[in-house]
């Protein structure tokens, strides 16, 4: 048998998080696994609900290390099709959550809304009750300024390159990976060489144009940087000079230093990415 809850999960950011801490210790009350069911793709997806624009904060693969992470004791993820689309709550919990994967109770975020009927966590607590199943509502998780967690709000924020704000209500720092490629090694000819990365999932929402401090993971080492996001994302490693062509690099994003602008020429182009720099060792200075 089973505790489970269900989602898209996207971020699995602080809200989350509390519906897996109730998750977890309702299962480990009851001597029971504690089960996420996700789904392979974002119902906006399949149900083209302005899908083309839809980016996410969490691959599949990051999302389920992050569930693991917060104590899911198993992830099943699930084919979200337009068949599946079409179940109603109760063939959903029935079908698919008992008969399936023996669920026997079901903890659900405030706005958890299941089946094609949309039906609300106070109504899915009610026919649960009538199916003879415990269901438990978590409430909003809400940051000291009263604001409420959700995906929606931190894909806005990171995509305005409001990092801090984002990253305060995911409860750690934005993350991307991706491949380094070769570039027009215009920073290399004033000293300010850069690794220009390739995301390795289209999807994966990048921060909004801008520059930052990052954390750069790359060789099995960490190292700090300034990660410019334009037409293409470009990292400045500090204390670094290796080849690293063609090999996976992660970064984690601080914070914003400035907005993108136009430069007259390489000189002043050099000269503002000094200052960027000394902003950027000075912020990282203040996180050792």
């Amino acid at each position: 048998m089973a505790v489970a809850a269900t989602g898209f999960f996207d971020g699995v950011h602080l809200g989350h998080r509390e519906v897996l801490k109730t998750l977890v210790s309702s299962a480990r009350e009851r001597g029971e696994e504690a089960l996420v069911i996700t789904f392979s793709q974002h119902p906006r997806t399949v149900l083209q609900q302005d899908a083309g624009k839809l980016r996410f904060l969490t691959t599949p693969e990051e999302k389920r290390l992050l569930l693991e992470s917060a104590g899911a004791g198993r992830v099943e993820t699930v084919p979200f099709t337009q068949e599946f689309a079409s179940l109603s709550a109760r063939e959903y919990i029935s079908e698919l959550l008992v008969k399936r994967y023996g669920v026997s109770s079901l903890i659900l975020g405030y706005d958890n809304r299941l089946g094609c009927d949309r039906l609300s966590a106070p109504q899915l607590r009610e026919l649960c009750a009538g199916m003879g199943l415990d269901a438990r509502i978590v409430p909003p998780y809400r940051l000291a300024d009263g604001s409420t967690v959700s995906s929606t709000k931190i894909r806005g924020l990171i995509a305005s390159g409001k990092i801090e704000e984002a990253n305060a209500m995911l409860g750690g720092r934005y993350m991307l990976s991706g491949v380094v490629v070769s570039g027009k090694q215009l920073g290399r000819t004033i000293g300010f060489p850069t690794a220009n990365t390739v995301c390795s999932n289209p999807l994966k929402l990048v921060p909004g144009r801008g520059v930052y401090v990052t954390e750069v993971t790359v060789l099995g080492r960490r190292y700090y940087g300034m990660t410019n996001v334009g037409d293409v994302i470009e990292t400045n490693i500090f204390d670094f000079d290796e080849s690293i062509y063609g090999l996976e690099l992660e970064l984690r994003f601080i914070t914003r230093i400035r907005d993108m602008r136009a430069m007259n020429g390489l000189e002043e182009l050099k000269k503002q990415l000094s200052l960027d720099r000394s902003a950027a060792r000075e912020i990282i200075s203040s996180l050792i």
